[in-house]
């Protein structure tokens, strides 16, 4: 694994012992907050994405006709 330096602000010193409040180690605290981050990226980019698609007619038109298709083939 790799070994990471960094210099802290007066912000990330806040933010870091906000997350070791629970007794996180310093390092659990940042490997958490990286994964945290990420999953946040990804989340804010899928909402971007669906508030694209949102908007995009064809693609609702689309939406429609599959899922009318889809009604012929249900059981009940």
């Amino acid at each position: 694994m790799a070994v990471l330096n960094f210099r802290t602000d007066e912000r990330s010193e806040r933010a870091l012992a906000e997350l070791m409040a629970d007794g996180s180690t310093t390092s659990d605290a940042i490997r958490q907050a990286l994964v945290d981050a990420v999953r946040l990226r990804r989340r804010e980019q899928m909402r971007s994405e669906s508030l694209d698609v949102l908007d995009d007619e064809d693609d609702r038109a689309e939406s429609r006709r599959v899922l009318a298709e889809m009604d012929t083939l249900r059981a009940w």
